[in-house]
């Protein structure tokens, strides 16, 4: 499971301080912004300001059954769990298109972008060994929310729709699909409210 987990996560990169409870919308959530560090001129006079870190508001979520609970808990584990990966997917996403821009001719790119795919490999293999099958498919997700487009545009940006079909296929008999996109307001409602809080620090 993890060398096919391994290689969608390879074809994505291819390519107010205070605020009352009450007055969080109940249906979406709200955020409450951070406030600046340090000391700001008022009138003329140097003033501090407090360091508040940003916080989300969300309705406390209710569960059914206790499947709904142990669901739950499972989501929260797997996101603190792969999110760090798709963070660090995405910044080699911009790094190597940042650095495939400056190449000469697409001979150079073809042989960096070999050159990344194995230290890829060699980097994330032990710890994708170590997702389950859920936690493949979630990290697929959040690679395209943290890099704002689906493993299958960024493979068919890079290496053409042949390429592209054939990625999809392989994914598809694992049950995942490249061009599924994430959808914060959608099916991934209650995933991304998890992803804010776990990287505000609430989780």
């Amino acid at each position: 499971m993890y060398n096919a987990v391994l290689t969608l996560m390879l074809t994505a990169w291819l390519p107010c301080c205070y605020m009352a409870a009450q007055d969080a919308d109940t249906e979406s959530g709200s955020r409450v912004p951070p406030v600046a560090v340090g000391q700001t001129l008022l009138d003329g006079d140097t003033v501090p300001l407090a360091t508040y870190p940003a916080v989300y508001i969300f309705p406390e979520p209710t569960f059914k059954t206790q499947r709904q609970q142990k669901a739950y808990t499972r989501l929260v584990r797997n996101v603190k769990k792969v999110l760090p990966i798709a963070k660090e997917v995405n910044g080699i996403i911009i790094e190597t298109y940042e650095t495939m821009v400056d190449l000469p001719d697409d001979k150079s790119r073809r042989q960096h972008v070999k050159q990344v795919e194995k230290e890829l490999f060699q980097t994330y293999k032990p710890r994708l060994k170590k997702l389950t099958f859920s936690q493949g498919k979630l990290l697929i997700k959040l690679i395209d929310r943290e890099a704002n487009q689906s493993a299958y545009e960024a493979v068919k940006a890079f290496t053409g729709s042949f390429r592209a079909n054939f990625w999809q296929a392989f994914a598809w008999l694992f049950g995942a699909s490249l061009k599924k996109e994430y959808d914060p307001e959608g099916e991934d409602r209650l995933t991304e409210q998890v992803v804010l809080q776990v990287e505000a620090g609430q989780l």
